[in-house]
């Protein structure tokens, strides 16, 4: 995520990367011909993080389906065979869900809050601490110092890495461990991150 700001990497983690598994299962009920999944969540993300500003978004996950859906269609509009079922699914099937969760909402919320917290768990002991104190309980940056022994810019430096390294496994589907299990500290070691856009 070269390039990103770290603003915008925080309001990428906390309002937009939580709504990415409903995105995925919404998507994978819809027939997209050659469209890969990874792809329009990929683009996505690297649309939102292009973007001037997010104050204007009141709703980060309506406008990330809003997106997704803009993706998918442009990218039938570049294709040069579409067949009917695509097309009436493209027309008719990429309505933007209410956000009004159903049942089955509600259980894959709860399975990616599962998921979520076995990612946070999975962050190297520091940093978890660090990102547990300040985005779960919301002491301010000052107090999880005072509380760790820690310097102010050692806590957003250890926010950063956390969040780098969250966003890093989640555009990767969760499929893969956060690689750095062990403690490191944040001011020798920079979270590896790669362009959004494009895949592995």
């Amino acid at each position: 995520m070269a390039g990103i700001s770290r603003a915008r990497a925080e309001w990428l983690g906390l309002r937009i990367f939580p709504h990415e598994p409903a995105l995925r299962q919404w998507l994978s009920r819809r027939t997209l011909g050659e469209i890969e999944i990874d792809d329009v969540v990929q683009e996505t993300y690297a649309i939102l993080a292009a973007l001037d500003s997010v104050d204007h978004i009141r709703n980060p996950r309506t406008y990330m389906f809003e997106v997704a859906k803009s993706v998918v269609l442009q990218t039938l509009r570049r294709s040069r065979i579409i067949t009917l079922e695509v097309l009436s699914e493209a027309t008719d099937g990429l309505q933007t869900p209410s956000d009004d969760p159903d049942p089955e909402q509600v259980a894959a919320d709860r399975q990616e809050l599962g998921r979520l917290a076995e990612m946070v768990a999975a962050l190297p002991t520091r940093c978890r601490e660090v990102f547990i104190l300040r985005k779960i309980h919301g002491l301010s940056q000052r107090e999880v110092a005072q509380r760790l022994d820690l310097s102010q810019s050692t806590v957003e430096k250890h926010i950063a890495k956390a969040l780098g390294l969250l966003i890093e496994q989640v555009g990767r589907g969760g499929n893969r461990r956060v690689e750095a299990s062990i403690d490191r500290d944040p001011d020798q070691i920079a979270p590896r991150r790669r362009p959004i856009g494009k895949r592995r």
